[in-house]
């Protein structure tokens, strides 16, 4: 998949107030301060299109990009510690569980983990929430260049393994610094539109 036009559309706080369009959408989610503003500027070749900052919590709505005038790359906020008020915590929570579990445009979700821990609580519950939902969902490892090379296999097939109860599909290893899993995650978006 080639990234021909990208803008930013919108913020919203809630499914109502999301774009009215048929094109189909793909949401990427994770802990807060796990990469996903950093792996949308990344997917998407631009450098700040997605705010990046190192306070955990920083993304609160749901925000919009338009790619190549065809579908939408949503980044979500991040759900687990975040320096916010328990209101406002809950106030997220609501608003990622009601567009995950309503909002019929979604074609897809990534959620996304930081490949140097182990399998965190918050993790764990969020993916048990996403196959109660039945949504198709896909593991992003971020932050790879932050371990050796000869580990990276090893740390993802223990946290595959821990939750192959409820995953047991394919994932991807990237890393917003070095670009490495690119061009393999757009193939499968490219694939998914198809």
């Amino acid at each position: 998949m080639k990234i021909k036009h990208v803008s930013f559309e919108k913020s919203s706080s809630e499914i109502s107030n999301c774009p009215n369009s048929t094109f189909f959408e793909i949401a990427f989610i994770g802990r807060s301060n796990v990469g996903k503003s950093s792996l949308l500027n990344m997917l998407l070749n631009k450098k700040s299109i997605a705010k990046v900052s190192k306070i955990p919590g920083k993304t609160k709505l749901i925000n919009y990009f338009l790619v190549n005038n065809e579908m939408y790359f949503v980044d979500l906020p991040g759900y687990g510690y975040a320096k916010l008020s328990k209101k406002s915590i809950l106030t997220i929570n609501k608003i990622i569980e009601n567009y995950i579990t309503n909002r019929a445009q979604l074609k897809h979700i990534f959620l996304l983990i930081d490949i140097r821990h182990q399998l965190q609580n918050s993790d764990f519950k969020f993916i048990k929430f996403l196959k109660t939902t039945k949504r198709n969902f896909t593991i992003i490892f971020t932050k790879s260049d932050k371990i050796k090379k000869s580990i990276i296999q090893k740390h993802c097939n223990e946290y595959i393994n821990t939750v192959n109860k409820f995953y047991n599909k394919n994932y991807f290893t990237s890393s917003s610094k070095t670009k490495n899993g690119r061009e393999e995650i757009l193939e499968y978006i490219e694939r998914l539109n198809s």
